[in-house]
C-alpha cells in the first residue's frame, strides 16, 4: 500500500529480516488484504481503516488511521516488545509512535520522505503544517534518532525541528546491468501518482510541442487527475501517442522501463523518488523539473536535464526534442545513469538503517 514510501518501508523491512532481525510491520488494511500475512520473512498486521485507494490517502482517512491502529499497535508493541520501532512518515504515523513511546519507553527513529516534513508539498500540507505544528514537534522532539531519503527533505527537517537529520538516500536491489537498446519511435515514461504533485497534466502540453517528432509516451499510474488527463489528451487528439496503463505493480514497472529511453518527471516537488532511482538502473534518461528532491538523481547535462519550473513545458519539450534529434547524447545520458546508480543502493541503505536502528536499541533506558 502507498507509494515510494510505502515501498521503501517494504524493501528496508525485507532487507533486515534477510540480515537476522526480527521484523513485524504495523499498517493499513483493505478489505481485499489478509489482516496478518508473512512476507519474505516479515510479518504484516494490517488494520482495516476503510482507506479506498492503494495509491493514496487522504486526510479524513489518516485521522481513521491513527484512531484504527493505536490500540492494536500499542498492544503489538506490549506482546512482542520490540527493542526499537522504524516510524515512516513523522505525520501521521509518528501521532502513533508518541503515544506508544510514553507508555512503553521503546524508542522509535522517524524517516521522514517529504510530505510529512513543512515545505515539502506545500500545495497539499502547508494548511495542515499551520494547524498542527504544534503537535507535531514532540514527535521530532522525542525520537531517539531521524533521517530523511534525500538531502533536500532533511535540509527541511532540520529547519522546521532543529534536530539532526541522517540522510540515507533510497536504494533498490542490484540486478545485472540491462543491455541498452536503441528505440525507434523513442519509448518515454512517466511513472506516478496522477496527483496536483506530480503535474500529469503537463506531459500533455509537452507532447503538443513534440508532436512532429517520432515518440511514444506510456503513463503508469492513477490518481484524481486520471479523468481530466484522459479528457486532455483526447483533445490534443494524442490518442495514438499517449497510453495511460493505470497502476502497475513494481515488477511491471520494471519490465516497462527497461524497454524505455527517457523518464518524464515534471512533479512540483520530490522527496527521492523512487521512480527515479529505477530508472537510473534501467539506464534511462531522466528529464525532470528543476527541484531539489531531483537534485540527488540527476546530473545536468549527463545523464539529463533539470527544467525552470516557471518554464517548465517548454525547457522539458526543448530538451527532450535534442534527446530524440541527435540519439549519440542520449546514448551517454543513459550510459551515465547506469554509472550513476551505484549511489543508489539497497544494501548500502539497509546497512545505514541497521547503524541507527541499532544505536537506537541500545541507548534506551530499560523497560517496565
Amino acid at each position: 500500500i502507498g507509494g515510494g514510501g510505502g515501498r521503501v518501508a517494504a524493501q528496508i523491512s525485507e532487507a533486515l529480516s534477510a540480515r537476522g532481525h526480527e521484523v513485524r510491520v504495523a499498517t493499513t488494511g483493505m478489505k481485499h488484504l489478509a489482516a496478518t500475512e508473512e512476507i519474505n520473512g516479515v510479518t504484516v498486521h494490517r488494520f482495516e481503516c476503510s482507506r479506498r485507494r492503494e495509491d493514496t490517502c487522504s486526510l479524513p482517512e489518516m485521522a481513521f488511521y491513527l484512531a484504527r491502529t493505536f490500540f492494536p499497535t500499542l498492544r503489538l508493541v506490549r506482546e512482542w516488545k520490540p527493542d526499537v520501532l522504524h516510524v515512516h512518515f513523522a505525520v501521521p504515523t509518528g501521532a502513533v509512535a508518541l503515544p506508544i513511546h510514553w507508555m512503553t519507553k521503546t524508542p522509535y527513529i522517524l524517516t521522514a520522505h517529504l510530505g510529512d516534513v513543512p515545505g515539502g508539498v506545500p500545495e497539499q500540507t502547508s494548511s495542515l503544517f499551520a494547524l498542527l505544528g504544534s503537535f507535531i514537534r514532540p514527535i521530532w522532539n522525542a525520537a531517539a534518532a531521524a533521517t530523511a531519503v534525500s538531502s533536500f527533505v532533511a535540509n527541511l527537517a532540520r529547519a522546521a525541528y532543529q534536530k539532526e537529520v541522517t540522510v540515507i538516500l533510497n536504494g533498490i536491489a542490484g540486478f545485472p546491468p540491462p543491455t541498452l537498446v536503441t528505440h525507434e519511435p523513442t519509448k518515454l515514461l512517466f511513472v506516478g501518482r496522477l496527483s496536483v504533485q506530480k503535474n500529469p497534466l503537463a506531459l500533455v502540453a509537452v507532447a503538443k510541442k513534440i508532436r512532429d517528432l517520432a515518440w511514444h509516451l506510456d503513463v503508469i499510474g492513477e490518481g484524481p487527475f486520471s479523468a481530466e488527463l484522459q479528457a486532455a489528451i483526447q483533445s490534443a487528439g494524442l490518442q495514438n501517442r499517449i497510453t495511460l496503463h493505470g497502476w502497475k505493480s513494481a515488477t511491471e514497472v520494471r519490465e516497462k522501463m527497461l524497454g524505455s529511453d527517457i523518464l518524464l518527471m515534471p512533479s512540483h516537488s520530490e522527496g527521492l523518488p523512487m521512480a527515479a532511482i529505477e530508472a537510473l538502473h534501467c539506464g534511462m534518461a531522466i528529464v525532470g523539473s528543476d527541484i531539489p528532491g531531483l537534485a540527488d538523481v540527476v546530473l545536468p547535462s549527463r545523464n539529463g536535464d533539470l527544467c525552470a519550473k516557471e518554464n517548465l513545458e517548454v525547457e522539458m519539450a526543448d530538451a527532450v526534442t535534442a534527446l530524440i534529434k541527435y540519439p549519440e547524447r542520449l546514448a551517454s545520458y543513459r550510459k551515465e545513469s547506469l554509472a550513476h546508480a551505484s549511489h543508489f543502493d539497497l544494501a548500502k541503505s539497509v546497512a545505514a538503517y541497521e547503524e541507527v536502528l541499532q544505536r537506537a536499541a541500545t541507548s534506551a533506558p530499560t523497560k517496565p
